[in-house]
């Protein structure tokens, strides 16, 4: 009964340590309520810098290069939604959005709709894509994911002339799950990618830019605690348990009376 009593006190710590990690990966209710972005760029420079979790929209017209910028840190999987409002009268349109890391290297989705044909009698399409987790390290052949800004661009590939210049309204909001210590690996970088170069509103000369403002909320390198330290913590103390536990089991209970003394 003592080592049961022992064992449920270790676990009730362990869910007390678990608890605040499980809180730290939902979302924030500020960030749901949040205005949306009425600007878009249209291109990597003057890309309009995003929170993850507020929407973002933007007015333009079919034929045009949207662009947004968000940062995204270690642990994270991001998914990029986009909805696209098409004019009334409009021939089949093929409508696709593409994501870039901070060296502008385009990251694959893992799945999602990435690119969709919207028919003539459609008044709007929804595409979807859901990256890889982003990673601390990678190898530098490696194409994996890291920390830092991304880009968002949004544009129609398969377009009639007649349609080109149709206004069209969008809106794009990302969001991010937050992977945890399954995702963790064995070294960081010492700056996040690039992060990124934007414009000032109203300014397009090349001395107008200024280095994004863009970062999590907590600030770069910010998932340095993943649920991997509870884990280790309880497997070191599960086994101290086993191993107290097999020692009492095994060691009798003394040398008999019988026994004649040395």
């Amino acid at each position: 009964m003592r080592m049961v009593r022992v064992l449920s006190a270790a676990l009730l710590t362990l869910g007390l340590a678990a608890a605040p990690a499980a809180a730290d990966a939902s979302p924030s209710p500020s960030q749901d309520g949040a205005s949306a972005r009425t600007q878009a760029g249209t291109s990597f420079r003057t890309a309009a810098e995003i929170e993850q979790g507020q929407p973002a929209t933007a007015s333009g017209s079919t034929g045009d290069y949207l662009y947004w910028s968000f940062p995204a840190d270690t642990g994270q999987r991001p998914t990029v939604k986009a909805t696209v409002k098409l004019p009334e009268s409009h021939a089949s349109q093929t409508w696709q959005i593409d994501v870039y890391d901070g060296l502008r290297r385009r990251q694959a989705c893992q799945y999602g709709a990435q690119t969709r044909t919207a028919a003539a009698d459609v008044s709007s399409v929804e595409l979807a894509c859901v990256l890889r987790t982003v990673r601390a390290w990678s190898e530098p052949w490696a194409n994996d994911p890291l920390p830092g800004t991304y880009y968002v661009r949004l544009t129609a590939t398969g377009v009639a002339t007649a349609d080109l210049g149709l206004p069209i309204g969008s809106e794009v909001r990302v969001d991010s799950r937050d992977i945890g210590g399954s995702a963790a690996v064995d070294g960081s970088l010492a700056e996040p990618l690039v992060p990124g170069v934007a414009t000032k509103p109203g300014q397009e000369r090349e001395d107008a830019a200024v280095p994004a403002g863009l970062e999590p909320e907590d600030g770069w390198a910010s998932g340095w605690w993943s649920d991997r330290w509870v884990w280790t913590a309880a497997g070191g103390i599960l086994a101290a348990l086993a191993g107290a536990g097999g020692y009492a089991l095994t060691r009798g209970s003394g040398r008999p009376s019988r026994a004649p003394a040395a």
